[in-house]
């Protein structure tokens, strides 16, 4: 008997049927299936389109493996662990069907998630780790983001072949496949040859979201490297060359992806912008618009936070933050040792660990810094979190110096085990979210959206989502950033000088001397972000700007 889902009868306004692939969903703390920004934003749509009852499927694959769990050496520094993770809400489809990698035939299991499990789409996850499969085959599956650049193609493979087979083993229909990012390229391929070799029926069914400007999120291959793997499905080198066009053969998924589209978006208005500028000379991609990160308010927000904000009961709201605060240092005592006090300026950095989102640009001028921690007169405690990539040793030892330059000062702490749960008791346990990406790199950024819900204001580089949201003062703060063509040296010199002078100058003075005033500063962000950049919005505007173009 073939495997039937349920599925919650969808609103007439989304009557178009979509596929959204992902390499990556944070759904909850219970799944390990993301690594940072693009799960928590895959998570977040995946719940919104279940508030509004959209016709949407989303397709994703089961790391075994997870990330990767973020620990700590006997010295404290950061440690990366690997163990096999199981769950029990995930429903056996009994589908088992294979896909060629690397010319050779290899098992590909699917595992349902129920609409009402954790209040999302109706979601399938995609598994190679089965006894049906040899060691290798089983491994491409385990690890997120796989080091190996082989495992890496094959697992874009398993997200964009193995998920386009499986709506069809269904008998799924679908009327739009949305690929978020390029990690499932090779649905491209699969469309192309179930449609006729058609670009064109191709195109009528293909959108594409574009994350990010930096290079590791616009993957590149070697054409032979694919061509081996088996990555284009029936289809030759030669054929793809001529079908795409190829340069200085290696295939980039991202322009492939805008050639094989109808249309696609970047995530916020800056980024709309930027994606144009890099793709935009080039023959034959789709047009490229823009549609603005979100994040799940139900989710995210504190309930009794809002509940104080709607009601206007600014003790209430006061008396709340002060408990979220108090649980978030629960957590900080926990693993540092140093007991954080709820009536102290609580500034948090946190977010994927990456080079370029700076996580110590506030040390960069350290006496000065020193001096700011150590002002008992108005007094600060910093929080730093996030998961580097387990490969990404800058990063890793971006981190580890961090914990060496603060591990002194009983008001700083760098956490680990940086995942869904952390996040939200960052969230809404802090007073200031710390935002420092290197313009214009920063695509979205979204965690300062679920940060202002929480009555959290942000500090932040003029990037990514925050020129749509800033009123300067008002609900956030910006650091003032340098000229785009100076030196990154001396761009990171002026902007850290920013962080200081901002927090000196305008936070400290307004959060010690005019507490009224930064409490409503406080309620403006978390008003002012909502439904804005609530992903209700972000949802509704996938379906006009993209399913139904």
């Amino acid at each position: 008997m073939a495997f039937t889902f349920s599925f919650y009868q969808p609103a007439a306004e989304y009557s178009t049927a979509a596929a959204y692939f992902s390499m990556e969903f944070a759904l909850d703390q219970a799944l390990k299936t993301y690594s940072g920004g693009l799960g928590f934003l895959a998570g977040s749509h995946m719940r919104s389109a279940y508030e509004l009852r959209q016709n949407l499927v989303g397709i994703g694959i089961l790391w075994s493996d997870g990330y990767y769990d973020q620990t700590r050496n006997e010295d404290q520094t950061m440690r990366v662990d690997y163990r096999h993770k199981a769950y029990s809400f995930l429903q056996d489809t009994g589908l088992v069907f294979p896909i060629t990698i690397h010319g050779a035939e290899v098992k590909v299991k699917a595992l349902y998630l129920a609409p009402e499990v954790f209040g999302t789409a109706p979601m399938f996850f995609l598994t190679t780790d089965i006894p049906e499969n040899d060691y290798i085959s089983r491994t491409i599956t385990h690890r997120l983001y796989d080091a190996d650049q082989a495992a890496r193609v094959a697992q874009s493979m398993v997200l964009g072949t193995g998920g386009g087979t499986l709506l069809d083993l269904l008998g799924h229909q679908v009327d739009v496949y949305h690929l978020n990012e390029g990690h499932g390229l090779p649905l491209a391929f699969y469309l192309y040859e179930k449609h006729g070799r058609q670009l064109a029926e191709v195109q009528k069914r293909l959108v594409f979201t574009t994350h990010t400007p930096e290079l590791a999120g616009n993957e590149e291959q070697p054409m032979k490297l694919l061509e081996d793997m088996t990555f284009f499905g029936k289809f030759s080198g030669s054929e793809v060359r001529q079908l795409v066009g190829v340069e200085h053969d290696r295939l980039n998924y991202t322009l492939t992806a805008l050639r094989m589209a109808r249309i696609a978006n970047g995530v916020s208005r800056v980024h709309g912008d930027v994606a144009n500028q890099m793709w935009g000379a080039n023959p034959g991609i789709c047009p490229i618009t823009y549609i603005t990160n979100s994040q799940n308010g139900t989710y995210w927000r504190d309930a009794k936070l809002h509940e104080a904000l709607g009601a206007n009961d600014d003790a209430a709201l006061r008396q709340r933050k002060r408990e979220l605060k108090k649980e978030l240092f629960d957590i900080v005592a926990d693993q540092t040792g140093n007991i954080f006090d709820p009536e102290v300026l609580t500034i948090v950095w946190a977010r994927r660990f990456a080079g370029y989102k700076r996580a110590d640009l506030i040390l960069r001028h350290f006496e000065r810094f020193v001096q700011l921690i150590s002002n008992t007169e108005r007094p600060v405690q910093v929080i730093w979190a996030g998961k580097p990539y387990p490969k990404d040793y800058g990063a890793i030892g971006m981190f580890n110096d961090i914990i060496q330059k603060t591990r002194s000062f009983k008001n700083c702490a760098v956490l680990t085990g940086y995942e869904l749960a952390l996040s939200a008791a960052l969230k809404k346990g802090s007073d200031i979210w710390l935002n420092t990406p290197r313009f214009p790199r920063e695509a979205s950024g979204t965690s300062g959206m679920t940060a202002a819900m929480n009555g959290c204001v942000s500090l932040s580089i003029a990037d990514g989502w925050i020129p749509e949201f800033v009123r300067e003062g008002e609900n956030s703060f910006l650091i003032p950033l340098a000229n785009i063509n100076e030196p990154e040296h001396v761009k990171d010199d002026l902007e850290a000088t920013g962080i200081l002078d901002v927090l000196e100058q305008e936070i400290l003075p307004v959060y010690y001397g005019q507490p009224e005033r930064f409490l409503e500063i406080q309620k403006n962000a978390m008003r002012d972000v909502e439904p804005t950049f609530e992903s209700g919005r972000m949802a509704q505007e996938y379906y006009q700007k993209l399913y139904n173009a």
